[in-house]
């Protein structure tokens, strides 16, 4: 660990150094200079660190490994061999896709593998930047990206060949095997010696197509297509070799498209019309601080890397991927025309409703109306909301359908610029019509939850999760006037009180005819996706109880009241007994609070509501400083599209939201002495704690615009109306 410490200080100094070199402003205006791309590359964090662009479609970098869960990414930081450089990846996901259009370049004669060693001490990254030196193929490496454009420069040893090997088969994947068949289809075209253009279709965790060309600032003196590793690969590598004129540098750039070549072209034109590497770096970090301004954090070095880390991973994405005519491919998989010019995929929705999105709405709500569009436009092609989009096509990973709360969180929130009645009835049809097979409406409303005898696997934490995305949609109803709607959703997100066994005081699975299941284990780790089954989902019953985030006073009263909640809980984060199994997503472990994984992620903030606040202070401090570390294994669960990073983020600034469509959000205890969010117009929300410490991780009184504040919340209009709140931090938990 030392070693790893260490070449991330070196990789920071010397991208330091590199802006320095290149020009690049360093100022206090440059908030870029806190962002550690290197945070969750290790462990289970599956972050990446190649070059990209806020909300954009391209992540170029680094592909150190596929084939396991370990390589979502197609990176980690251990690994000492770089197999070539991708144009796209995920965000610290559980799953696989995405690394496509793998090039690598290498000096000399052609070789048996292309694979290349890599000074460690060299590899940079930064916001939009990634830089490398790779030993055996003697190639200084840059990229920096624009929203379509990986831009890629290589700077080749005088008197050697200058190649490329671009592989069209490669991709990421789940097992090697899939590797010579997730390709299904692919067309390359050498236009001239200086431009290829092409389309792949493959098949991993979805089924999608990308179009792309490239541009080469020398021209193609040679290509030879290499033997197909398998009679199965539908597609083609070539070795290229280029006639470098007597430079060393060779530049390369690709664009990509959802929806045809011309349209990769035309992104290409648009964004990157000319060879300044420097200049398309440069609007990469303007473009990353015109987001990362919106926060200005006052705290340690560590507390700003963390911080401003987090919120780079928050806008890697959605991603926009309709070209910058509008045009994209979506789930009807016909080239479609945006009205707004945007269509925002890869949402992760299981996981980003509870925080992340919640932190779009306070950060930029100029994207909002764009983003809630972009679901509809999808549902209206789909037959239903997304649950976990791709490239504009569905996963089906995950449960419930979590879009619901974020189209109604926009609503509840004073959001336009999209149609309201549109929205209600795309929800409607969305949780009423059972157009998937992890839908079952109708077994759902005839018992009044999913018996685990008819719904084989995750029954009790789809009950749960449904019940959730009721809870909003009952709400949008009333606030619309559809009073028998609202009657109807209301009862359904009261579904949980029929999975609550106060006997062993959980979540428990029921069959049809009403009976518990027995044996029972509550400490057994469930998740379907993973092939280990059960009736929860990438968790078990101790986490899933408090999975109540509409009705937690309404759970209290059910189990019992404050004191009998209140031992429950304390036995969750308390107990030494180990969980039943293990899953790879269940990590960060205080007795079985998992805060590596999302259905806990609110539950250290129930305590306010047992008027025991003190102990929600002692457990953030905890979480935030265990598990988020400035450090490549500093994340102790996969980042999940940001939702990992809104949560550190909220908690820093000391409050959090338990119910993501509420408005309100529950205090707990800052992490950093001062934050100031701009939220537009001139105004500023900033927040204050007054005499932080190690030691006085505790809250003894709070202040709202200058006046004692006594409640357990504040709102979102308190927030954007740009008030001041402060906290007295004390070593002493108050009585």
């Amino acid at each position: 660990m030392k070693k790893i410490l260490f070449c991330v200080t070196a990789a920071v100094l010397a991208v330091a150094c590199t802006q320095q070199k290149q020009g690049i402003k360093t100022d206090e205006s440059d908030y870029t200079k806190y962002v550690n791309p290197f945070i969750g590359t290790a462990f289970t964090g599956h972050t990446f660190p190649g070059a990209t662009y806020p909300l954009g479609m391209i992540q170029a970098g680094p592909q150190t490994g596929n084939f396991s869960w370990a390589y979502c990414s197609g990176y980690f930081y251990e690994d000492s061999l770089i197999q070539g450089f991708t144009q796209n990846r995920l965000n610290g996901t559980g799953c696989v896709d995405l690394g496509d259009l793998l090039v690598q370049p290498f000096s000399g004669e052609k070789r048996d593998s292309f694979d290349s060693r890599f000074d460690k001490a060299t590899e940079k990254a930064s916001p939009g930047y990634y830089a490398v030196q790779l030993l055996d193929n003697e190639v200084n490496v840059e990229i920096t990206a624009s929203p379509h454009v990986a831009f890629h420069k290589y700077a080749f040893p005088k008197g050697k060949a200058a190649n490329i090997l671009a592989d069209f088969q490669s991709g990421l994947v789940w097992q090697d095997a899939r590797f010579h068949t997730h390709v299904l289809d692919n067309e390359v075209t050498f236009e001239s010696d200086r431009v290829i253009s092409g389309f792949t279709r493959r098949t991993e965790w979805v089924e999608r197509i990308y179009y792309f060309v490239i541009e080469f600032d020398k021209p193609i003196v040679t290509k030879e297509e290499l033997p197909k590793r398998s009679p199965l690969e539908k597609s083609s590598r070539y070795v290229l070799t280029f006639d470098m004129h007597n430079a060393d540098t060779l530049n390369m750039k690709i664009g990509m498209s959802s929806a045809s070549v011309e349209g990769a072209k035309a992104n290409l034109a648009a964004e990157v019309p000319g060879w300044d590497f420097e200049s398309v770096l440069q609007d990469a970090k303007k473009g990353w601080n015109s987001y990362l301004a919106k926060v200005k954090i006052e705290g340690s070095e560590d507390d700003k890397v963390n911080f401003y880390t987090s919120m780079y991973h928050l806008y890697i994405q959605p991603n926009n991927i309709a070209d910058v005519d509008g045009k994209y491919t979506g789930p009807s998989r016909k080239v479609s025309q945006s009205p707004n010019g945007k269509y925002y995929s890869t949402w992760s929705q299981w996981d980003t409703f509870r925080a992340a999105f919640p932190m779009y709405t306070i950060l930029t709500p100029e994207l909002i109306p764009d983003f809630v569009n972009s679901m509809l436009d999808y549902s209206e092609q789909q037959g239903h909301l997304p649950i976990w989009s791709l490239w504009g096509q569905e996963t089906y990973t995950m449960i419930g359908n979590h879009s619901v709360p974020m189209i109604v969180d926009a609503y509840l929130k004073g959001f336009t610029g999209f149609d309201a009645e549109r929205a209600y009835n795309e929800i409607k049809k969305s949780i009423t019509e059972s157009k998937h097979y992890k839908s079952d409406w109708d077994i759902y409303d005839k018992f009044g939850y999913y018996p685990y005898d008819l719904i084989k696997v995750e029954s009790v934490s789809r009950t749960l999760e449904c019940g959730f995305d009721d809870y909003c949609m009952a709400v949008f109803a009333e606030k619309l006037g559809k009073t028998e709607d609202a009657a109807f959703f209301r009862k359904r997100a009261d579904y949980y009180k029929n999975h609550y066994d106060k006997a062993t005081n959980s979540m428990r699975p029921k069959d049809s005819k009403g009976k518990w299941l027995t044996p029972f284990d509550p400490y057994a780790l469930a998740h379907a996706d993973s092939n280990v089954g059960g009736h929860y989902t990438e968790g078990n019953a101790l986490q899933y109880t408090w999975h109540v985030m509409q009705d937690i006073p309404g759970l209290i009263e059910w189990m019992g009241g404050k004191e009998k909640a209140g031992e429950v809980l304390d036995y969750l984060f308390n107990t030494e007994q180990e969980s039943t199994g293990t899953l790879s997503d269940v990590t960060g472990l205080i007795g079985q609070y998992a805060h590596g994984n999302e259905p806990s992620h609110h539950v250290a903030y129930i305590y306010p509501y047992l008027d025991r606040p003190g102990e929600t202070q002692r457990l953030v401090r905890k979480i935030c400083t265990d598990f988020y570390k400035n450090k490549p294994d500093g994340l102790i669960g996969n980042d999940d599209c940001g939702q990992m990073s809104a949560w550190y983020m909220f908690s820093a600034m000391g409050f959090y939201p338990v119910n993501p469509v509420s408005g309100e959000f529950v205090l707990g205890a800052p992490q950093v002495t001062s934050a100031s969010i701009d939220i537009g117009n001139g105004k500023w929300f900033t927040m204050e704690a007054k005499n932080l410490s190690k030691e006085n991780l505790y809250v003894e009184k709070v202040e709202l615009n200058g006046k004692p504040y006594g409640k357990r919340t504040i709102t979102y209009k308190d927030i954007m109306d740009g008030s001041s709140l402060v906290f007295y931090m004390t070593s002493e938990v108050k009585k």
